[in-house]
């Protein structure tokens, strides 16, 4: 563990359990063994199997833990498989009050498995219209489910002001902080009780691995969680937690740089013609600026923008692209374009979209960690395209 007032840039270096010390490695090894000796019949030792846990698993989850101020992580195949490993803490018939403008992956397991499955009841509202939240409360509330800033179109939500509520009524919380990663937010200071990322983003950062975790706030949630995750089997394999450690290393580097380019590509883009609209919370304009500047080190890597010319505009512009590469993803070194409406949330019916805000002509910019010369000038060449 690291000191306890060392600063974010040394934590990600140095923060959990990473060194060896069977061989003093600097960097955890690989253990692709997936059963481990005990000592006697009488005697348990720290590893046993590795879907309860694994060595190189474990230096990626108490990193994690411990950048997120928690007391303990669970390291999952995916970022969905940390969200369902947090809904199997819920009982069966359980109602869920969630963020609206939710991740189309999230809004999908609900509706069409866990509403069925589980027995599921779901209130999808305006998390910032706290009377609104209190009137959605049933005696079977178990848990607020909070995007902040949401996706695609970055909305913040008062963390400060929704852990509140849920305490005072003994409801669970769990924060997708995926879009901030650690290095902007640490949703457990503000009272939330669980944390949950998709590290295939900003914490593995190099487009390059499939995973996902949830950091615990207290030790008793932690064991639950635990138990959830062995129950479950689906755990983040050795090399894939390594690469998310490795990727870690540089997280502070990555997001300073990108954050940095995403504010400047936002604030040229808002000035330019052909867009209809900027979503940035760092931002002076935007609406949430100043809870952005509360709650957040920065307004993130994540610019959304929605084009005059409707979808035609949209297929041209993002035809003109290079650096900005069409994908379902984003939090990579390299810049990523998604159009919204018929990626991330394609699966989402049209009448829910239309209540999203999720429209044909938004996109959704992941910066990365190019010359924003070069980023700003490629998309005002695109951008004169659609006007020929």
């Amino acid at each position: 563990m690291t000191s306890s007032n060392a600063q974010f840039p040394t934590l990600v270096i140095h923060a959990g359990n990473q060194t060896d010390p069977a061989h003093n490695a600097i960097m955890p090894p690989i253990f692709t063994a997936s059963s481990f000796i005990k000592p006697t019949i009488n005697e348990s030792a720290e590893f046993s199997y590795s879907r309860v846990s694994n060595p190189t698993r474990h230096a990626l989850e108490t990193c994690m833990a411990e950048l997120e101020s928690g007391s303990g992580a669970i390291a999952c195949a995916s970022g969905m498989a940390a969200i369902s490993t947090v809904m199997e803490l819920l009982t069966k018939d359980a109602h869920v009050i969630v963020t609206d403008s939710v991740y189309g992956g999230t809004f999908r397991l609900l509706e069409d498995c866990r509403t069925i499955t589980s027995g599921f009841s779901v209130s999808y509202i305006d998390l910032n219209d706290i009377d609104a939240v209190k009137a959605q409360i049933q005696d079977n509330t178990q848990l607020i489910w909070v995007e902040t800033p949401t996706n695609p179109l970055l909305k913040l939500i008062d963390l400060d002001a929704i852990a509140k509520v849920a305490q005072d009524h003994n409801i669970l919380t769990c924060v997708d902080n995926t879009f901030s990663s650690p290095w902007n937010q640490q949703p457990i200071l503000n009272g939330i009780d669980l944390v949950m990322h998709s590290t295939s983003k900003y914490v593995g950062g190099h487009s390059d691995l499939i995973g996902g975790t949830v950091i615990a706030s207290t030790p008793e949630l932690f064991e639950k969680l635990q138990f959830s995750s062995m129950a479950i089997g689906a755990i983040q394999g050795p090399f894939d937690s390594y690469l998310a450690l490795r990727g870690l290393k540089t997280l502070d580097l990555r997001m300073e740089r990108q954050s940095t380019n995403a504010l400047l590509i936002a604030r040229h883009l808002e000035q330019h013609p052909s867009i209809e609209k900027v979503f940035y919370p760092g931002l002076e304009s935007h609406t949430q600026h100043d809870l952005c500047k509360r709650q957040m080190k920065s307004g993130g890597a994540v610019v959304s923008i929605r084009l005059k010319g409707g979808l035609n505009a949209v297929q041209t512009f993002v035809e003109n692209l290079h650096y900005f590469v069409l994908a379902d993803s984003l939090g990579g070194v390299e810049s990523m374009i998604n159009h919204s409406y018929t990626m991330s949330h394609g699966g989402m019916p049209a009448k829910d979209k239309a209540a999203s805000g999720i429209t044909e002509n938004l996109l959704r910019l992941s910066v990365g960690a190019e010359s924003v010369i070069d980023l700003i000038e490629e998309l005002d060449n695109a951008l004169h395209q659609t006007n020929q």
